[in-house]
């Protein structure tokens, strides 16, 4: 039994514990016995494509552009350190959704000034703007989590003859990643539940088509439910995929 399956198999046993509820009650909105019941919810499962796809692309980048931003930032020399801060601390202060409309709606009026004509849709916009905006959180947890192995492990690798590029590659990073895995995980999981604000540019994830439902149905308490429902089936399915990594770097440590 796959995923929608399931899912669906758990949406007719919540409906049908509801439908007896007193009150105006509109659950066979969302009641997969029936036929339109059985399309919304087919019709609200379909955005979890375009939600899946657009935070793993911009985790994706979030985590090369966090990087990036990191190891500058860890630098003993004061001015290639000054910008990683300026950047961490200036994408921190911006609010999400202000960002957005920004990347949306000025970045192609900025890029047109400069003869670049380039249209963002509503797909790319939200992947740039998750990206900028998780990068900066992410550029700390990689600082955090490199400046936590021991400095006697870098020295170790210069006694043998690694360079800088060598020993972050060979030595501390391996080290490293097991130890920022669990808030990379957190990270990604903020980035799932971020995405919702791609709606508000027309993007056709879980949380639009939710909206165009309601629209459509005039049942909010009874969608918005079942979205809430669709967003924790999905960071659960997220977090026991971590765990399980976890254990399984674990493990290969160990040995």
């Amino acid at each position: 039994m796959n995923t929608r399956n399931i899912f669906l198999f758990g949406c007719l046993i919540f409906v049908a514990g509801c439908s007896s509820a007193p009150g105006t009650w509109g659950w066979y909105v969302i009641d997969p016995r029936t036929t339109s019941g059985y399309n919304n919810i087919r019709f609200l499962l379909n955005g979890f494509g375009a939600t899946i796809l657009l935070s793993v692309i911009a985790a994706a980048m979030s985590m090369i552009i966090g990087m990036m931003v990191a190891l500058p930032g860890m630098s003993s020399n004061r001015w290639i350190r000054l910008p990683s801060r300026i950047y961490i601390e200036f994408v921190r202060a911006i609010p999400l959704l202000p960002m957005l409309f920004w990347v949306f709606y000025g970045l192609p009026v900025v890029l047109k000034s400069m003869g670049i004509n380039v249209s963002i849709d509503a797909f790319w916009g939200a992947i740039i703007t998750l990206a900028i905006s998780d990068s900066a959180f992410t550029a700390e947890i990689y600082r955090s989590g490199i400046q936590s192995i021991a400095k006697g492990q870098t020295e170790a690798a210069k006694t043998v003859g690694l360079n800088y590029r060598q020993t972050m590659r060979y030595v501390i990073l391996p080290q490293a990643i097991r130890r920022i895995l669990p808030p990379l995980a957190n990270q990604f999981i903020y980035i799932v539940k971020m995405s919702a604000f791609a709606s508000v540019i027309g993007m056709q994830e879980l949380t639009r088509r939710a909206n165009e439902l309601v629209v459509t149905e005039y049942r909010p308490l009874e969608i918005y439910t079942l979205l809430i429902l669709e967003y924790l089936v999905l960071v659960l399915i997220i977090s026991f995929f971590v765990r399980w990594l976890e254990r399984k770097m674990g493990s290969d440590e160990s040995r």
